[in-house]
């Protein structure tokens, strides 16, 4: 099958969340089909990861989008114009001219967008469509205003809110199939959408990868949130959670250990955390983040924030490091409390369920193994790419 994919992010497997998985999405259905991939960046030194990409794609397209969200052209464009911040964020004239003239020139069996606000890039045309969200963006955005953005400020945000909702909706309706990531993330979107078709394909992990390194686990015991893109809202949120609500109640009854923050484009009030408490371990962009999740003695994640899977969870339990998380922090990933990871919706169950396995080491082993064989069993990129062909079938019918 001959399938353009259309992706916000250039793939690539050294960062975390969407990347990540659409580059294993390509790495496996490139076995079986023709993929040309078109994506945005913000700037020529993510051309690095073209060459990777090359032993899959048939070609490689790229266009640049702004490199920062709050210049005055995207905030005047989002207040006075049509579409809101994220999608004007990630725009590009140029990138729509040559779809339009990519699909003029060539026969593609079928278009794969990731994300709703690719597809104003997309003219229109007769080539079937899938959308995939990993998430539903206007949960997210609303969430994050309620809780963090000032009062006076509010207003501005929920038009722009309203305006991402609006274009979610009129794109999920536009296309042939819709794709969630989660059971919760599809009935959220039924709502929307009525009785279109939504499937679901949840995100993954490597298992074999994950699996295949030996770590020596960090003395005295290291609770780890990360390895992460700070950039996405509910990362920064969760850490302000574990630091100044979650923590304190662990370190009252397991002093000795410490808080390890490990991800990317960190805000400057966590880097600065360490200098008001020296328990507080910063670092930024790892190299490879199987060494943070090995190395860890448990991560804690208090996520609060709805939407998608946590790619993040998948891969610290495929490495088989214990987990003490939310039910949204593992929510769509059949987790059964007490046997694949801790699960509290409350400060005090969450240090409970952290210091438990702190101080029972055994009981800590036997969860990460319980996890990381749940995650191989029911998440690895193998199985999960499998569920692309029978949905690309049913829309070509």
């Amino acid at each position: 099958m001959k399938i353009l994919m259309l992706v916000p992010y250039l793939p690539n497997n050294e960062t975390s969340g969407g990347q990540t998985r659409w580059f294993n999405i390509i790495r496996y259905l490139a076995k079986q089909h023709d993929i040309t991939l078109f994506s945005l960046i913000k700037d020529d030194s993510e051309k690095r990861f073209i060459p990777d990409l090359n032993k899959y794609c048939r070609k490689v397209r790229v266009f640049r989008r702004s490199k920062k969200p709050w210049t005055l052209r995207n905030i005047l464009l989002s207040v006075f114009g049509p579409y809101p911040l994220l999608v004007v964020r990630n725009w590009s004239l140029e990138e729509k001219i040559a779809i339009k003239k990519e699909l003029e020139k060539e026969k593609y069996d079928l278009i794969h967008a990731e994300t709703f606000y690719v597809m104003p890039h997309l003219s229109k045309t007769d080539v079937p469509t899938i959308l995939v969200e990993q998430t539903i963006w206007h949960e997210v955005y609303l969430h994050h205003v309620f809780h963090n953005v000032p009062v006076l400020m509010k207003p501005f945000y929920f038009w722009d809110i309203l305006k991402v909702k609006y274009w979610e909706k009129y794109y999920w309706k536009k296309t042939d199939r819709l794709v969630a990531v989660s059971e919760d993330d599809k009935k959220e979107m039924q709502k929307l959408v009525g009785s279109k078709r939504v499937g679901i394909i949840p995100n993954g992990v490597d298992s074999k990868y994950y699996k295949d390194i030996s770590v020596k686990k960090i003395s005295p015991p290291r609770i780890l949130y990360g390895v992460t893109n700070f950039e996405w809202l509910q990362n920064e949120e969760a850490t302000d959670v574990l630091v100044k609500y979650v923590w304190p109640k662990i370190k009252e009854k397991f002093p000795k250990s410490k808080i390890w923050v490990v991800g990317r484009k960190m805000p400057e009030w966590l880097k600065s955390l360490p200098e008001k408490d020296s328990n507080i371990i910063i670092t930024e962009n790892i190299p490879d983040a199987r060494k943070a999740y090995g190395a860890a003695t448990i991560m804690v994640a208090p996520i609060k924030g709805a939407g998608g899977t946590r790619l993040k969870i998948l891969e610290a339990m495929a490495i088989g490091l214990p987990v003490v998380s939310t039910s949204i922090g593992v929510a769509g990933l059949r987790i059964e409390n007490g046997v694949h990871a801790i699960v509290s919706d409350t400060y005090e169950g969450l240090a409970e369920g952290a210091v438990k396995l702190l101080k029972n080491p055994e009981l800590a082993r036997k969860i990460g193994l319980n996890g990381q064989k749940h995650v191989e069993k029911n998440y690895d990129w193998s199985k999960v790419v499998q569920l692309h062909d029978p949905l690309y079938e049913s829309v070509l019918k």
